[in-house]
């Protein structure tokens, strides 16, 4: 396996002088897609900060859901 793919929904966004925060935990479901992702991929809860002056501060969306995939690094 090269590598492993989670399903994560943006719960909420902090935002400070410095950095937005946002916080996600996995998709867990009982239809479709999201039960494919329930019983085969890791359950959790993931803060990423981000600078406030980047693209990226404004990438994550409270309610939207974001697959993250896990690569080893080598």
């Amino acid at each position: 396996m090269k590598t492993v793919t989670a399903k994560f929904r943006c719960n909420s966004i902090e935002e400070n002088e410095w950095d937005k925060r946002a916080k996600l935990t996995a998709v867990i479901g009982s239809d479709g897609e999201n039960k494919d992702f329930n019983t085969a991929t890791p359950s959790g809860a993931l803060e990423i900060g981000i600078h406030g002056e980047v693209p990226a501060a404004n990438f994550f969306k409270v309610g939207k859901e974001y697959y993250l995939d896990f690569t080893e690094a080598i």
